[in-house]
Formats: structure tokens, C-alpha cells, sequence
């Protein structure tokens, strides 16, 4: 039986990969999601999507929110288009839907037929020509979307060069300490009942009252030791 997987990619761990997921589910409520955080622009390193190409098979679907989620690099995603739709994997793109595995197999196969005459020569060449029209679609779609990629990075370059010539602060100040509701909740409960502040717990018995990490402890135990000083 031919499966359906929804491959949703961000490129670092502050982005949200929710709405890849949602975009995908609402059109292929049972396709098989594969989530996955790589911040690198070729395919070496990405895990889950290595997995998921030693497990597919001809047949089966991997639908993408846009292009850019199966690569930024025009070169190699054109490339892994290819050699996916040689192996007879159907391919989708929510937005850009015009490049579609079957949209590219239709354009093979929707060739003018020939008619045995001397004309066929022409028509062969129409043929010919309409195929490198429709790979010239899909490598235009890849290199826009590296386009957006690049213009992005440019912009943000740009707006924290402006913030930092208009005098704003980027980013949080060396040997500030974030402030949260989480992690003030957390200090009272260490300041108040563990052992180190004269409390009953030890760290472990504050760490699970507090429902934070070990991680979280030290450092917030830490900064209340600096406080006290």
C-alpha cells in the first residue's frame, strides 16, 4: 500500500513548525508528518529526511509546504526532484502547486502525437521543447525560493545594522539575566525551601517542586547565591 508523508523543516529551533504541519493536515488529514530542525543548506545532516528516502517507494507521496522546505539550494533541489521523480515518488508543493510531480508527468506525457508524415519532425521539436519548459518551471521555483531565503537573511542583516546605528540594544546585555514569571516562581521555591537557604529539601526534592530542569535549578541557585553577596 502506497503511504503519504507530510515533511515539515525549520531551520533553526526558534521558528515554529506548527503551521508547516497544520498547512499539510489540512489538505492530507492522514499523511505521516515527519518533523525535523537542520540549519544547514545541503541535504548532508538531515536525519529525519535521510530516513525518510531509505524507507519510500515508488508510489508513495511527500508532500512539502513549499519548495523551500525541501531545499534552499536551487542546484540540489532541482537535482532531488529529479532523481525522486525518476524513482517514481509523487511529489507535492502546497505552494507552489504548479510544479508537482503530476503536473511535470502530465507535461511528458501530454505531448502532441505524432502523424507519420514528414511533419513529425516539427512536432518532435515541440515536444522537445515543451519538456525544457516544464523542468525550466521547476528550477525557476527552486531558485526563487533561494532568492527569498537570501533577500531575508539581507533584510535582517540590515535591520539590526540600523537598530545598532540608531543606539538600540540587540539582543541581551553580558551578565543580564532573563527574567520570566517561571523563573521568579522558581527562585522563591529554591530561596524558601531548599537546604542552601536553610530550607528542609535537597536539590532534587526543590527540583521537582519547582517543576523545572537540573539545568534550570543550578543556574537560578546561582544567580540567588550572586544576589546574596
Amino acid at each position: 500500500m502506497n503511504k503519504t508523508y507530510g515533511y515539515a523543516r525549520i531551520s533553526t529551533p526558534k521558528q515554529n513548525i506548527d503551521r508547516q504541519v497544520r498547512n499539510i493536515l489540512s489538505l492530507y488529514p492522514d499523511a505521516e508528518i515527519i518533523r525535523e530542525v537542520f540549519t544547514g543548506t545541503k541535504f548532508q545532516g538531515r536525519k529525519e529526511f535521510d530516513k525518510l528516502l531509505g524507507k519510500i517507494h515508488s508510489g508513495d507521496t511527500i508532500i512539502f509546504d513549499s519548495v523551500s522546505r525541501m531545499s534552499r539550494n536551487a542546484e540540489e533541489g532541482f537535482l532531488m526532484y529529479e532523481d525522486l521523480f525518476c524513482k517514481g515518488i509523487n511529489l507535492i508543493f502546497l505552494k507552489e502547486s504548479f510544479i508537482n510531480s503530476d503536473t511535470y508527468k502530465k507535461a511528458l506525457q501530454g505531448g502532441i502525437p505524432t502523424t507519420g508524415t514528414n511533419i513529425d519532425c516539427i512536432l518532435d521539436g515541440i515536444n522537445k521543447y515543451l519538456l525544457l519548459l516544464a523542468k525550466e518551471q521547476i528550477r525557476l521555483a527552486f531558485e526563487q525560493s533561494e532568492k527569498e531565503v537570501r533577500d531575508l537573511r539581507q533584510r535582517t542583516r540590515e535591520g539590526i545594522q540600523t537598530a545598532k546605528l540608531n543606539g538600540k540594544q540587540i539582543g541581551q546585555l553580558q551578565g543580564n539575566h532573563l527574567v520570566t514569571k517561571k523563573s521568579l516562581a522558581a527562585k522563591e521555591i529554591i530561596k524558601k525551601h531548599n537546604r542552601a537557604f536553610g530550607g528542609a529539601l535537597n536539590d532534587t526534592e526543590t527540583i521537582i517542586l519547582a517543576g523545572i530542569s537540573r539545568k534550570s535549578f543550578y543556574k537560578y541557585k546561582k544567580e540567588l547565591f550572586v544576589n546574596i553577596k
